[in-house]
């Protein structure tokens, strides 16, 4: 099973659009909004096993509304 199909983000929590779970080059994960770019803090992770754990708490951090966003003049 692919790992995007593990996780279900919820709508952003500023806009209402669609999250995005992201994977970094293959050291971290991160959850986006693909309308106006909040995201989570970068999770990352050295292993096979830490990858999936990355990206549970990276989609965790985005159902939880735990997200950043620039804002203008930021």
């Amino acid at each position: 099973m692919n790992i995007h199909e593990e996780f279900i983000l919820q709508d952003c929590p500023y806009c209402g659009g669609v999250g995005l779970l992201e994977e970094e080059n293959g050291w971290c994960w991160y959850a986006m909004c693909m309308d106006c770019g909040a995201q989570t803090a970068s999770i990352e992770f050295k292993t096979r096993d830490e990858r999936k754990q990355a990206a549970s708490q990276a989609a965790y951090l985005w159902n939880i509304g735990k997200i950043i966003r620039s804002g203008v003049g930021e």
